[in-house]
């Protein structure tokens, strides 16, 4: 079991888990003994990362009452389900706003934002981590910064990119999008050098560390988002850049985009820079690895980061995103994508 330094965010891993409620706490027990309290006012969210992990009907019903997620996650870190009240997102004009918005201006300019945000993104994290190259190894410092150059010159052509719709611009930008990241992921590479196998970034059935660390950290990432989308009361699965398709969540996907290099993929390549041990097991990652890099991933969620001046923890971040975008949808206000400093 994880927990965030303030007890807002849980996740729980480990087969005979049983999660009730007494008065107004969360219990968490293995057998008969438990092995934590926390009292709910100070949840936010409670992740189920693994099988063989029992909830009561009681702690549903409070934590559907006092709006804390509850989500779930497979072994590789896959999201399959949220539970949350339906009261708590009652409201239909943003939704309207934003399935309107599919076949206007808002849905090819979303498209383009959420591409620009995540290649501005990649183009900072290898600089981030190439920065510590450049005394040490100067000639993998001049690929990595090479690579992060390409990146940064696809933007303005994407900013050209015109279409009346989204559907009218996807095709070409997810092209972009591709480009950038068969160049992101050969600098990833470099830096990673020779401490662990990585061939590339593999989506499904990773069998190697780096992969499945990205994996699951994805994973926890998608819970986050999910929750700030259905709190800013918009819909998950009308999204702008990615497609619909039955049961893809397409806007998370959307606006999971901005998150992946700050959140996840940094703490990845730090997690492998520093030699730390990652342990699978059949293809997945071990009960105590998941653990350890489940805290680390929870750790840089309650990280801060600037956004406009001022500093914020990501994980507010991300809901000031999702607010961001229903402003945008109702024509209330502009979008810009997120960036880390680096």
């Amino acid at each position: 079991m994880v927990k965030t330094g303030d007890t807002s965010q849980i996740v729980l891993s480990g087969f005979g888990m049983f999660l009730s409620k007494k008065s107004e706490r969360l219990i968490v027990r293995e057998g008969k003994k438990a092995i934590y309290e926390v009292p709910l006012f100070r949840l936010s969210e409670v992740v189920v990362a693994s099988r063989g992990i029992t909830v009561s009907s009681d702690v549903i019903e409070e934590l559907c009452k006092r709006g804390i997620r509850l989500s779930f996650l497979t072994n590789s870190g896959k999201p399959y389900a949220m539970l949350s009240s339906p009261m708590l997102t009652a409201t239909v004009v943003s939704r309207r706003e934003q399935l309107a918005a599919m076949n206007d201006d808002r849905g090819r300019d979303l498209a383009k934002l959420f591409v620009l945000g995540k290649l501005k993104n990649q183009e900072r994290l290898l600089r981030y981590f190439g920065k510590y190259l450049k005394q040490q190894d100067p000639a993998r410092f001049e690929s990595v910064a090479r690579l992060a150059g390409q990146i940064r010159q696809l933007r303005p052509a994407i900013q050209q990119i015109d279409g009346a719709t989204a559907d009218a611009v996807r095709e070409t930008l997810m092209g972009y999008e591709g480009t950038a990241g068969r160049l992101y992921w050969e600098g990833v590479k470099i830096i990673i050098g020779q401490r662990t196998e990585f061939l590339g970034r593999t989506h499904r059935g990773a069998t190697d560390a780096v992969n499945a660390l990205l994996n699951y950290g994805y994973g926890i990432l998608y819970a986050q988002v999910w929750g700030a989308v259905l709190n800013a009361g918009l819909e998950p699965f009308a999204g702008f850049l990615h497609v619909d398709r039955p049961g893809k969540p397409s806007l998370v996907l959307d606006l999971v985009e901005e998150f992946r290099q700050p959140v996840v993929d940094r703490t990845v390549i730090a997690h492998i820079n520093l030699g730390e041990a990652v342990v699978l097991k059949g293809g997945l990652l071990d009960e105590d690895t998941r653990a350890r890099y489940a805290a680390k991933i929870l750790e840089r969620l309650e990280s801060t980061e600037s956004v406009r001046g001022k500093k914020f923890q990501i994980k507010s971040i991300i809901q000031m995103q999702a607010r961001a975008l229903c402003a945008f949808l109702r024509r209330e206000g502009p979008y810009r994508p997120f960036s880390f400093k680096w």
